[in-house]
């Protein structure tokens, strides 16, 4: 029974953001297949968005766009911006779906940009939640084709005669085959295939045939006229380029050691499956070797996992939700702003003096016990438009957050809390967390969601 629970709890971390409150009552009870089958529950797909009205954008170096409506524009994209971040956020925490959405989380980071078009930004995000767990190709094409991508990655600016190699490296080297399976040659010839491909004013993609290089090309050992569509066709003829993804989801929801042997057979698999990743997901969390001990517990929180698990354990109602985006800046995942084209990092990198701090005392933040205190590091770089996470802290507004502790209290009484919010319990000292409490289940929930236990998954 305790075997089987801490494997739900496993399941329900790796492959979502861990157990609902409605869960709680039959979760000792359920075993893997019926998690499973709840886990790759399919409804209708419903898109995020925003609700503040678009404003017309002009380009910066248009001359009606004079400061005052520059700083309209960055005002309205901001707001709309924050909107999707906290509607994605939302969908992460609350949907039936719950491996669909942590697939397009994956994606969301593997697939990184940072624009500041919400209208791109929306129409790239809710390409890689509904493709999120179908044909990798056709996920791979789209992203390759959306606006936002091809903004960040200076494909627009991609001519034939004067080629930008941005798009076609990282392609090759972040999205597809990895490095070390391609040349600097492979990279140029790829980026004469991409010339031409743009977005027109609308977001809509374009083949701009006046700047295509209709040259031959010689990539991968193949010779050709080839198009863009060419050469990602190309490029998931290569086994890399399965190996190189699997291996990446593999380090994701498994173990950050990779385990070549498991790696190699997933990938064979994923790869004559014609990359089909709803079958790949369901081999790794039907295999015995994904509840081996040494994967369990093992990975730190990222601060979405962090805050979507404790959004779907306690029940609560967010009265200023956007105050939410100030702890993604503080603890650095901010949905839709990545670091940097390689996405977010992981592991340890979560953690600093700072952080840790700051994730330890946010259940107590969030349930009103304690006052938001944040001590900067002199040489944080926020990166988000403010100099300092001091400044930030400055800044600083409550969320006022409402958390409804009768439901908690109904949902844990005569249980034990920590079976339920801690992956792998046996680690945890109980003596230590209830010399804190008053033995309420509030107060034991909050010590809890406290220790540097409830940080790994």
């Amino acid at each position: 029974m305790i075997a089987s629970l801490i494997n739900n709890k496993h399941l329900l971390w790796r492959a979502g953001f861990g157990p609902g409150i409605e869960q709680v009552e039959d979760l000792k009870s359920k075993n893997i297949k019926m998690i499973l089958k709840e886990i790759f529950n399919e409804e209708s797909f419903s898109p995020v968005t925003y609700i503040t009205p678009d404003i017309e954008q002009l380009e910066y170096n248009d001359p009606k766009a004079n400061a005052e409506r520059r700083r309209e524009i960055q005002k309205v994209n901001q707001k709309q911006n924050n909107e999707l971040n906290l509607n994605f956020l939302k969908k992460l925490t609350t949907s039936n779906e719950q491996l669909r959405e942590k697939m397009a989380f994956f994606w969301h980071g593997h697939f990184a940009t940072r624009i500041n078009n919400p209208k791109f930004n929306k129409q790239l995000l809710n390409v890689i939640r509904e493709k999120s767990l179908g044909n990798f190709k056709e996920l791979l094409f789209e992203v390759s084709r959306s606006p936002a991508m091809l903004s960040f990655l200076n494909n627009q600016q991609n001519k034939k005669d004067h080629p930008n190699e941005n798009f076609a490296r990282e392609v090759m080297e972040l999205f597809t085959i990895g490095r070390g399976n391609y040349t600097e040659k492979d990279i140029r010839e790829a980026a004469r295939a991409f010339t031409g491909w743009g977005y027109d004013k609308e977001g809509y993609f374009v083949e701009r045939k006046k700047l295509h290089d209709e040259g031959t090309k010689t990539f991968l050992g193949k010779t050709g006229n080839f198009t863009g569509d060419d050469i990602l066709n190309i490029i998931l003829e290569q086994k890399a380029t399965a190996e190189f993804i699997t291996a990446k989801i593999y380090t994701f929801f498994v173990n950050e050691k990779p385990d070549l042997k498991i790696i190699k057979n997933l990938s064979e698999n994923f790869y004559q499956s014609g990359y089909d990743i709803k079958k790949l997901m369901t081999e790794i969390f039907s295999s015995s070797w994904f509840y081996d001990k040494k994967n369990i517990g093992n990975r730190i929180k990222s601060p979405t996992e962090l805050f979507a698990g404790m959004m779907r354990m306690l029940p609560m109602e967010i009265q200023n939700p956007e105050n939410i985006t100030v702890y993604q800046k503080l603890l650095g995942q901010m949905l839709l702003y990545p670091p940097n084209v390689a996405g977010w990092p992981n592991g340890k990198s979560w953690i600093d003096s700072s952080t840790l701090m700051l994730r330890l005392q946010i259940p107590q933040i969030w349930s009103g016990l304690r006052p938001m205190e944040y001590s900067a590091k002199e040489d944080d770089d926020m990166d988000m438009g403010m100099k300092s996470r001091e400044a930030l802290n400055k800044s600083f507004k409550n969320p006022n957050i409402i958390i409804d502790w009768d439901q908690v209290d109904k949902a844990l009484t005569q249980k034990k809390a920590e079976d339920y919010l801690i992956v792998n319990s046996e680690s945890l000292d109980m003596n230590t967390v209830k010399q804190f409490s008053d033995q309420s289940i509030k107060m034991n929930v909050i010590n809890l969601m406290s220790t540097p236990e409830y940080q790994l998954m």
